[in-house]
């Protein structure tokens, strides 16, 4: 998973113009028509959708795309033709896409829509607090927000096994003592925007009393800090989002936000309002689901693409019909 395009709006008021004028600049000039053989599980019984034309949409990144299939699985099963329009590049192109009725839903994340999205700085502790503010503030913009799932991918600092246990390092608090103790050892890698956002490097540095050595941080591919981490050699500390299937599969050890810096990142569907109002048995299809997507439960999923080389929509399916939500044939 690439943290950057996680909670990244598209930079520059040029790629902006282009996600509103016709979202020729966002990649919804074109999709694809989710052909598969599904029907409804222990959601969608009598087809509620039968008829209706939907589209939906995601960001670029693991996560977002099995998300974005998942959704449309689900549509499909419940009767709806559904085109796929997953994978758009930065969050504002497929957030805009939902706004405008270009697409009619995605899973999105309460703090991008926070933070970036309707431009607050302060942090909202409570994860269901979070969304209920993200849901009362976005209604104005033509979007409704269903039900909230458990998983929270936000950022977190991680360490291998051997340095987690060589410099005592359990907390956030603990690599702020690393970083004034032995300021050699500690070295953080991460993706260039963790270096400069305030909901990272520079904030976390204010909130912990880091005393970080000047080139301490060093700047490398969101992919590669997972791989640079397990080495353990240049980098004792990275960057990670806490929902990626390598940080299990490597075996790293996630350092707890003592003093809870990082927002919540809750995925949950954010819907185009006119959709809804014409399809409100969306929700009930939706929250069932919503509910199972737990932190651990996506780290398996997004394991099986970026570790094991999977399909996401392949993914998206199987664990539909393990689930027993939708059935194939």
């Amino acid at each position: 998973m690439r943290l950057a395009q996680v909670r990244t709006a598209v930079a520059g008021a040029g790629a902006l113009l282009l996600a509103v004028a016709g979202l020729s600049g966002c990649g919804l000039t074109s999709g694809s028509p989710l052909a598969d053989s599904v029907q409804p599980g222990s959601i969608g019984k009598g087809r509620p959708l039968d008829g209706a034309q939907l589209t939906v949409t995601s960001k670029e990144f693991t996560e977002q795309i099995i998300l974005g299939q998942i959704m449309g699985l689900v549509f499909k099963a419940a009767g709806a033709d559904v085109l796929d329009r997953t994978s758009i590049q930065g969050s504002i192109g497929a957030r805009e896409a939902v706004k405008s009725g270009a697409a009619d839903g995605m899973y999105e994340y309460t703090g991008t829509a926070w933070i970036t999205y309707l431009g607050h700085t302060k942090r909202v502790v409570d994860p269901h607090e979070q969304w209920e503010a993200v849901r009362e503030e976005d209604r104005r913009n033509g979007i409704t927000w269903l039900s909230a799932a458990p998983l929270n991918n936000t950022y977190a600092l991680v360490a291998n096994q051997a340095n987690a246990q060589k410099y005592r390092l359990r907390t956030l608090s603990d690599v702020a003592r690393l970083t004034k103790k032995d300021p050699g050892a500690a070295t953080i890698c991460g993706g260039s925007e963790f270096s400069v956002r305030e909901d990272g490097l520079p904030g976390v540095a204010k909130t912990y009393g880091f005393a970080l050595r000047r080139g301490n941080f060093k700047k490398m591919d969101d992919g590669v800090v997972y791989t640079q981490v397990a080495e353990g050699a240049a980098c004792a500390l990275g960057v990670a989002a806490t929902t990626d299937g390598r940080i299990p599969e490597l075996k790293l050890k996630v350092l707890e936000d003592d003093r809870h810096f990082f927002p919540n990142y809750n995925a949950a569907p954010e819907m185009n309002s006119a959709t809804m109002r014409k399809y409100p048995a969306i929700a009930d299809l939706l929250t069932p689901i919503t509910k199972r997507l737990t932190g651990a439960e996506a780290q398996r999923l997004n394991a099986r693409v970026d570790v094991d080389g999977e399909d996401p929509h392949e993914v998206a399916k199987d664990w539909l019909v393990r689930e027993g939500f939708i059935r194939e044939g």
